[in-house]
């Protein structure tokens, strides 16, 4: 009588850390570094292109630093909804994804293995990036276009938001290392450095200073408003005396 064995299929080889992390069916990318960054950033520079011929057809006399905010919070929306969004749906299947926004999470995964596995932290934060702040990102981008008074508000939410998942992303990352010993980024200083913390840290600074001009100009319309309310209490006063 024949018994019948199990066998277990050995993972693919992988240039992923922890080594013996395992990656389903995982392919290496057809697209080299290079390209991938190169497709990357022509394809931020269209959209910035794009969103400058329309927010200069709406409104072309915002100041600079406003258009430059409206460029960040589309920019955000693109990466945030579909690019993120891409790998929400997608995080079961991203070791043999050979589509661009695939390769391009296999590269950065070189940083962090994490989004080759399915960690449940990375999933959640990411589905949750995906449909809270990228549609309000593109809200935002509208409401300054519009001169909206909402706008410091959703600033302000959408802004914390980033910081405060960034911080959590860091902040399990760094607890895997030092207290399980688990590194997920590969030991050359750019995969750690360049992608993992420079890019990252780009939505650590921006929001903040976004946080910071969106509190201080919700202060001044309340010390505003405050003022006006005392001036509209004085005259009545003096009304009632005559």
């Amino acid at each position: 009588m024949e018994k019948l064995v199990d066998i277990a299929m050995p993972s693919a080889a992988h240039p992923y850390y922890p080594l013996e992390a395992e990656i389903v069916g995982y392919l290496a990318n057809e697209y080299s570094t290079p390209m991938l960054l190169a497709l990357f950033v022509a394809g931020c520079a269209v959209i910035i292109g794009v969103t400058s011929l329309m927010v200069n057809g709406r409104n072309p006399n915002l100041p600079t630093a406003e258009k430059a905010t409206i460029m960040w919070f589309v920019i955000c929306g693109f990466i945030h909804f579909f690019f993120e969004g891409y790998f929400a749906l997608n995080h079961t299947r991203m070791g043999p994804a050979q589509n661009l926004f695939g390769q391009l999470w296999k590269e950065y995964a070189k940083s962090d293995s994490r989004y080759l596995t399915s960690d449940p932290f990375v999933l959640c934060m990411e589905s949750l990036t995906a449909i809270c702040w990228g549609p309000l990102g593109f809200v935002v981008a509208w409401m300054i276009t519009t001169s909206n008074p909402l706008r410091h508000p959703l600033q302000i939410i959408i802004s914390l938001g980033q910081i405060y998942g960034d911080v959590l992303y860091y902040a399990t990352s760094v607890f895997d290392l030092y207290y399980k010993g688990l590194a997920y980024s590969r030991p050359e200083f750019y995969y750690f450095w360049g992608y993992f913390f420079l890019v990252n840290f780009i939505w650590i600074v921006i929001p903040g200073l976004l946080l910071c001009s969106s509190v201080a100009a919700s202060a001044k319309a309340f010390k505003a408003l405050d003022k006006m309310a005392g001036m509209l209490h004085g005259n009545g006063a003096v009304k009632k005396s005559l």
